[in-house]
């Protein structure tokens, strides 16, 4: 088998994608708006995460490019074949690239229709892509928990986060 199919090459290439956009993401956070007022800026949990991320998919990398330069023995796990990864015929692949598409609707719709509204429909939508079916259970999570987030952040944090088409929401809890 070539070096080029098996899985120590893959996450060498996933890893070399993976620090492209994390130099990019962090780059990205750099633009973000500073509060004056704010302890805790709007880039500070995203660039920790980042630096997080970042950390990890070196240390990915380095492996990787161990195995794949110095070559594996035959039992070694990195050395099968790799999976494939065409979302026609791989249904969890094609899930993963429904979900890359719905963060980017996420960003692209988050100032705009606010944080609150954005995360409860994505939490819906992915809850249901994971299988849970109770709508009982679903709708009530997918509001709570970013009420609950947005609150923690903007009430306790001091760190503004776009309420969109919910303003008066913010509008009502800053009277308190």
């Amino acid at each position: 088998m070539k070096k080029t199919q098996t899985k120590a090459f893959a996450s060498l290439i996933c890893s070399v994608i993976l620090l492209a956009f994390e130099v990019w993401a962090y780059i990205e956070t750099t633009s973000f708006k500073v509060h004056k007022r704010a302890y805790v800026q709007p880039a500070t949990f995203p660039q920790i995460m980042i630096c997080g991320m970042f950390i990890f998919t070196v240390i990915l990398f380095v492996q990787s490019l161990l195995k794949v330069a110095r070559g594996m023995k035959p039992e070694d796990p990195e050395n099968e074949l790799s999976a494939s990864i065409n979302p026609f015929t791989n249904r969890g692949v094609a899930a993963a690239f429904f979900v890359i598409v719905l963060c980017i609707l996420y960003t692209y719709f988050f100032n705009q229709l606010g944080y609150v509204l954005v995360s409860a429909i994505t939490s819906v939508i992915i809850m249901w892509l994971i299988g849970k079916r109770d709508l009982k259970v679903i709708i009530p999570v997918s509001i709570i928990v970013p009420l609950v987030m947005w609150f923690i952040f903007y009430k306790l944090l001091t760190v503004n986060i776009p309420m969109g088409v919910l303003q008066p929401l913010r509008d009502l809890a800053d009277k308190f």
